[in-house]
């Protein structure tokens, strides 16, 4: 029998990671927590360092911005609890390496889908296959106006389709609002 999987969603600031750090400590007290922040400029790092201070020191860590599910295959003995802190940034990275690889032309919005469903079927077989907890983080980003560029409407649209397949997968989510945790699905 596959472990849990648990989707914790809301906006910028809303608790989410805190929220989602309570929820695998409460599954498990081993720990993977799979970061896919990169830090790119000291703001950046600052957000990063902040998030390493909250979690326990037992807890390990794997940084990657892509290729979550197979490198969490390559760990093989990865703790009973993996905790990816967030989907929004694996889409991202997804969508940026489509377009540094292929330009902001025709093709790219198809291509990122593809990349982007790479990752999740990746990442949902290696949860299904391996028994472990799941616990994924993820911005809501569709309910604020439409962003002015292409590249920032197929980021909304690929982020709300990832955000939809993992809910739907899993038997618990929750939306984060001003630090307060509402209860959308449990099974």
């Amino acid at each position: 029998m596959s472990g849990e999987l648990v989707f914790v969603t809301g906006g910028a600031r809303s608790g989410k990671s805190r929220h989602a750090e309570t929820l695998a400590a409460a599954l498990g007290n081993r720990v993977l927590y799979v970061a896919t922040a990169e830090a790119a400029d000291d703001e950046m790092r600052r957000r990063i360092e902040e998030h390493r201070r909250r979690r326990p020191p037992a807890w390990e860590t794997l940084e990657v911005r892509r290729g979550v599910g197979s490198r969490l295959w390559a760990l093989g003995g990865a703790p009973p609890v993996v905790l990816l802190d967030c989907l929004s940034l694996l889409v991202s990275n997804a969508l940026l390496d489509e377009a540094a690889r292929r330009g902001e032309g025709p093709g790219l919005e198809d291509a990122a889908a593809r990349a982007v469903e790479q990752e999740l079927s990746d990442l949902l077989d290696w949860h299904e296959g391996t028994g472990r907890h799941l616990v994924v983080v993820s911005n809501e980003v569709g309910w604020g106006v439409v962003p002015p560029s292409r590249l920032g409407r197929i980021y909304r649209d690929l982020l709300g389709s990832a955000n939809q397949r993992i809910a739907a997968r899993a038997r618990r989510a929750v939306l984060m609002v001003a630090g307060l945790p509402l209860e959308l699905k449990r099974t």
